[in-house]
C-alpha cells in the first residue's frame, strides 16, 4: 500500500439477485477492517461498496417476479444496506449502477476508448453464462458447464462491438511485472501473468438482446456490457473525471474482490484505464472462497450460510473475528460453526471477556495507581507487527499478534497475582495494557472495543497508544462474550446458546473464597479437574527472597525424593519462620511456569477469604511423610 495520507478501499458491487451471503460479506467485513484501521492512522478514507443492476440476469429475475428491474433492484438493496449496517460495516457511499452519476461516467469513459480506436463493430459467436455475465469459448467450459459458477451455459450469437484487448497484451504483462503488488497473492498474479502470454482476445462489449442496461453513446441499438459498466463504478462513485473525490482518493489503493472474477479485474479494467488515460488501481487483492464441508456453498445443496443468522447466534464482532482469523485471506476455507464457537468460548470468552472481567472488578474494589508499565506488557512491538501484517492483507497474523499480547496480560495477572496482593500499580499495567490491545482490535471488533474503552475510560484513537492510561475510577465490566453451549444430538453436532448460568456468568476473579487457589502459577483448580491432579504433601525446607519481588518467596519444597522449587505471593501473610518446617499441599503436574526470572515447578494450595484479606495454606493437622499422596 502507499504511505500517502489517503487509503481508497473498495468491495465488488454485488448482483442484487439475492440476499447478501457468507461470501459477499467476507470482502465487505474485510474492507471495512482495512478502512478502520487506516482511519486510525488519521488518514483521509474513502470506503466503496454497492450493487451492479444491469445485465441479463437482473433482468431475467425481474420478469419472473413480475416487476420492473429497477423496482426489483430497489428492494434487494434494501437487503444489503440492512445487513451492512447489522455487520458495523461503516461505508463511505453505496454505489449502484442505475445511480445517473454512474451512468453518466460509464459513457464518458466508453467514448474515450472509442476515441483511442479501441471500438470497432463485428459479430460474435460463442457460448455465454447468463449468472456470470460471461463469454466463453468450448475449450473454456468444465464438463461442458461455466468453470465458475458449474451451470449451464448458452449459445450467443450477434452483431456487437469489440473492445481491443489484444492491444494492451504487453502493456498488461508491464504493468505486472513492474508492480508485482498490482495483483495479490503472488499466485494469483502468476496465474494472470501466464495467461495473458498465451494472448489476448478482444472482448464483446455490448449486447443487443436486451434493453436493461447503460445505453452505448456510439449506437443506440446497444446497451453495454454490465462488466464494461460496473467496473466503472471505482471511478464514478468519486465523480471521475473532475471531482474532488477523484482526484484526492485516485487511484485506488485496493480493490478487494473474490478469485472468481480476477480476470476481469486485473486484464479488463487496467486495460480500459490505459485505453482511457487514467491511472490504474495499486493493487487488486483476490480472496479464496468459503465452503462448508468441503462443497462450494449453493441453494441446490441446502449449505447457503446466512450472515445475519450467525452474527445474531455469536455476536456481530464474534462473526467479524472469525472469519478474519481462521483462514489466511487468500486461501480458501471451510466454514465450521463449531469451530467459531470454540474461537467464541476459547478465544474471545476465555481469554479477552475474563481478561476484562478480572482486571475492572479488581480496579473498582481495590483502585489504580499510576506507574510505569511492566516490560512484558509494552505494546510497541505488537503494533508494529500489527501495522505489517494489515498492510499486506494477513489478516489472522494481525489477530495472532494482538491475541498473543492480550496471553501476556493474562500471563502477567497469573503471576502478580493482584487480588492477593490488592497491588493498585500491576492493576494499572494491566489497565494500561487492555487499553493498548483494544485500540489495536478495534478495527476487527468495533462494538466490543467501545465498551472495553468505556469501561477503562480511554478512547479508541492511534495516539492513545502512547500515551499512558488516566487514572479514574473503574467500574467492573459487563460481560462481553456469552459462552455458547455445544452439545451431540443424534450423532450430530449442535449448537445453541447456553442458558445455564454458570456458563454465562464469566470466570471469578481468581481467589474467589468459592473456590481453592493454587499460590504459585496463580491459577484456579476448579472440583471437577481434581481426578487429573497429582497432589501431595510437601515439606518447605527453604525460604528465599526474590530481588524486586515484594509479594513472592521463593520456597524450597521436598516431596519425597524429589525437591521443588515454587514461586508463592504469601509474603505479606507468612514469615520466613513460620513457612520453613511447614507442610503444605503441592501440585505435582503442572507445566512449569517462569516468573522474575525464576522456574516455579508447582503449586501449593490455600484457602482464601471473601475479601482477600487471609490467605491460609492447606496443610495437614498432624506430621506426615512427605511426598504422601493426597486423596
Amino acid at each position: 500500500m502507499k504511505t500517502k495520507k489517503t487509503f481508497y478501499v473498495t468491495t465488488p458491487i454485488y448482483y442484487p439477485t439475492a440476499k447478501p451471503h457468507l461470501g459477499t460479506s467476507y470482502t465487505t467485513i474485510a474492507a471495512d477492517v482495512l478502512a478502520r484501521w487506516n482511519k486510525l492512522q488519521g488518514k483521509d478514507v474513502f470506503f466503496l461498496t454497492g450493487t451492479d443492476e444491469h445485465g441479463q440476469k437482473l433482468d431475467e429475475a425481474a420478469k419472473e417476479k413480475g416487476v420492473k428491474p429497477k423496482e426489483y433492484a430497489d428492494e434487494l438493496v434494501k437487503d444489503f444496506k440492512k445487513a451492512w449496517k447489522e455487520l458495523n460495516i461503516n461505508f463511505d457511499e453505496f454505489i449502484r449502477t442505475t445511480d445517473k452519476k454512474h451512468e453518466e461516467a460509464v459513457k464518458k469513459i466508453i467514448q474515450k476508448i472509442y476515441e483511442n480506436g479501441d471500438l470497432y463493430e463485428g459479430n460474435y459467436e460463442g457460448l455465454y453464462c447468463i449468472p456470470c455475465e460471461s463469454y466463453y469459448t468450448e475449450k473454456d467450459l468444465v464438463d461442458e458447464k461455466c468453470p465458475t459458477c458449474g451451470r449451464e451455459v448458452q449459445p450467443f450469437k450477434e452483431k456487437a462491438y469489440f473492445f481491443k484487448l489484444s492491444r494492451y497484451q504487453k502493456g498488461l504483462l508491464d504493468l505486472y511485472k513492474e508492480n508485482p503488488e498490482f495483483i495479490l497473492p503472488e499466485s494469483k498474479r502468476n496465474e494472470i501473468m501466464n495467461r495473458v502470454k498465451e494472448g489476448l482476445k478482444d472482448v464483446n462489449f455490448t449486447r443487443s438482446k436486451f434493453s436493461w442496461g447503460v445505453e452505448f453513446p456510439m449506437d443506440k441499438k446497444y446497451v453495454l456490457w454490465v462488466w464494461a459498466d460496473a467496473l466503472t463504478n471505482y471511478i464514478s462513485a468519486l465523480d471521475w473525471p473532475s471531482g474532488k473525490n477523484f482526484e484526492k482518493f485516485w487511484p485506488a489503493n485496493v480493490h478487494l474482490i473474490g478469485k472468481d472474477i480476477l480476470w476481469f479485474h486485473a486484464v479488463i479494467w487496467p486495460a480500459m484505464l490505459m485505453s482511457a488515460k487514467i491511472k490504474t488501481p495499486d493493487t487488486i487483492f483476490a480472496h479464496g472462497w468459503w465452503t462448508v464441508n468441503g462443497q462450494k456453498i449453493s441453494k441446490s445443496k441446502g449449505n447457503v450460510i446466512d450472515p445475519l443468522e450467525i452474527s445474531n447466534k455469536y455476536g456481530t464482532d464474534s462473526f467479524r473475528y472469525f472469519l478474519l482469523r481462521a483462514v489466511p485471506f487468500g486461501e480458501d476455507g471451510d466454514f465450521d460453526e463449531r469451530a467459531l464457537a470454540a474461537r467464541h468460548n476459547n478465544e474471545l470468552a476465555d481469554k479477552l471477556g475474563n481478561l476484562v472481567s478480572r482486571v475492572s472488578t479488581l480496579a473498582e474494589k481495590y483502585g489504580i495507581e499510576k506507574a510505569e508499565q511492566a516490560k512484558e506488557l509494552d505494546s510497541k512491538e505488537t503494533t508494529n507487527k500489527v501495522s505489517e501484517h494489515l498492510e499486506s492483507f494477513q489478516f489472522d497474523k494481525a489477530l495472532n499478534e494482538i491475541f498473543s499480547f492480550i496471553d501476556k496480560c493474562n500471563t502477567y495477572v497469573q503471576e502478580t497475582s493482584p487480588w492477593i496482593t490488592k497491588d493498585k500499580k500491576v492493576l494499572y499495567r494491566l489497565a494500561n495494557a487492555i487499553k493498548d490491545a483494544s485500540i489495536l482490535l478495534s478495527p476487527f471488533m468495533p462494538e466490543t472495543c467501545k465498551k472495553i474503552a468505556q469501561t477503562f475510560n480511554f478512547k479508541i484513537d492511534i495516539k492513545e497508544l502512547d500515551k499512558p492510561l488516566k487514572v479514574s475510577k473503574i467500574k467492573k465490566a459487563d460481560i462481553l462474550f456469552k459462552k455458547i453451549d455445544t452439545e451431540v444430538n443424534n450423532n450430530q453436532d449442535k449448537i445453541t446458546n447456553n442458558k445455564k448460568e454458570n456458563i454465562n456468568k464469566p470466570s471469578a476473579p481468581l481467589g474467589d473464597s468459592k473456590e481453592i487457589v493454587g499460590i504459585a502459577n496463580m491459577s484456579t483448580i476448579k472440583f471437577d479437574d481434581f481426578a487429573k491432579i497429582d497432589l501431595r504433601v510437601g515439606t518447605i525446607k527453604k525460604v528465599e527472597e526474590i530481588e524486586g519481588a515484594d509479594k513472592l518467596y521463593k520456597l524450597e519444597i521436598e516431596v519425597g525424593k524429589e525437591k521443588k522449587i515454587i514461586l508463592a505471593g504469601i509474603k505479606q501473610f507468612y514469615t520466613k519462620d513460620e513457612l520453613k518446617g511447614k507442610q503444605v499441599a503441592v501440585i505435582m503436574n503442572l507445566e512449569p511456569r517462569k516468573m522474575r526470572g525464576v522456574e516455579s515447578q508447582g503449586m501449593i494450595l490455600a484457602a482464601v477469604s471473601d475479601n482477600h484479606s487471609k490467605v491460609i495454606l492447606l496443610s495437614p493437622d498432624k506430621k506426615i511423610d512427605s511426598g504422601s499422596k493426597v486423596q
